[in-house]
């Protein structure tokens, strides 16, 4: 998957809302999600950074548990017109190749970069397949957010263990004891 794709830049998203709001997130910890994404290094995260990259997650997740694509592009609307700007491209001086960014600079804020960059995945993908693009998994017991940008079924969990352990307990549910 190409890096800077809008597929790729929501599962960056998705990633992040979970290290952030569902582990213990440390500046570490955040900067490995984000050179497993194709960020340059060395990154410099400062405790504000992950406090302001925190609330950015929350309103993310808000969009991912939405279920239908009209309250989902209203949450994405507000969060464009509070964090994007005009569209530009850049190759970071010669260090990536030429993609698109909204933030105001490439050396915008993390969160700003944050909100930014995964609104406008998150949107693109709402318009592409007509559907909120994730959830929240299913399972009462986890709720962490994932990302469906494919075709086939709308996924209901975060991954085939919540699916399983759910499938488990539905099934131990009706059996006689």
């Amino acid at each position: 998957m190409e890096a800077h794709s809008a597929k790729a830049m929501a599962a960056r998203a998705v990633e992040l809302c979970t290290a952030l709001l569902y582990e213990d997130a440390t500046a570490e910890s955040v900067a490995r999600v984000l050179l497993a994404h194709g960020e340059r290094g060395p990154l410099d995260l400062a405790e504000a950074d992950l406090r302001a990259m925190r609330e950015v997650a929350a309103r993310l997740v808000e969009v991912l548990a939405v279920p239908a694509p009209a309250p989902a592009a209203v949450l994405l609307n507000r969060l464009l017109a509070a964090a994007a700007g005009p569209p530009r491209l850049t190759s970071h001086d010669g260090t990536t190749g030429w993609h698109v960014h909204v933030d105001s600079d490439d050396d915008a804020p993390w969160a700003e970069w944050f909100q930014a960059s995964s609104a406008l995945a998150l949107a693109v993908l709402l318009a592409d397949h007509q559907r909120v693009p994730g959830g929240l998994c299913a399972s009462p017991a986890c709720r962490r957010p994932f990302l469906h940008a494919g075709g086939g079924s709308p996924r209901r969990y975060c991954s085939p263990r919540c699916a399983t352990r759910e499938r488990v307990a539905a099934y131990r549910s009706t059996r006689p004891a």
